[in-house]
């Protein structure tokens, strides 16, 4: 299941499944992809594994509360 949002100025795209997985983030998340932007600007991409992370403090604590959510 997709889900989007906006948190604090930064957007996101994420898809979670009900269950973890090996392909989830930190090996058995439920979070098997998702994107982080700023200003359109991709900060942040995995895609069953971690493409990059260029999140600054403010997008890091976006990171944490997403994985709080939906992981």
């Amino acid at each position: 299941m997709w889900k989007q949002g906006t948190i604090n100025g930064y957007s996101y795209c994420a898809k979670c499944y009900e269950t973890g997985s090996q392909y989830g983030i930190g090996g058995d998340g439920r979070i098997s992809k998702l994107e982080i932007r700023k200003d359109g600007k991709m900060l942040y991409n995995y895609d069953r594994n971690l493409d990059f992370d260029r999140l600054d403090a403010d997008g890091k604590a976006v990171y944490a509360q997403l994985l709080e959510k939906y992981n």
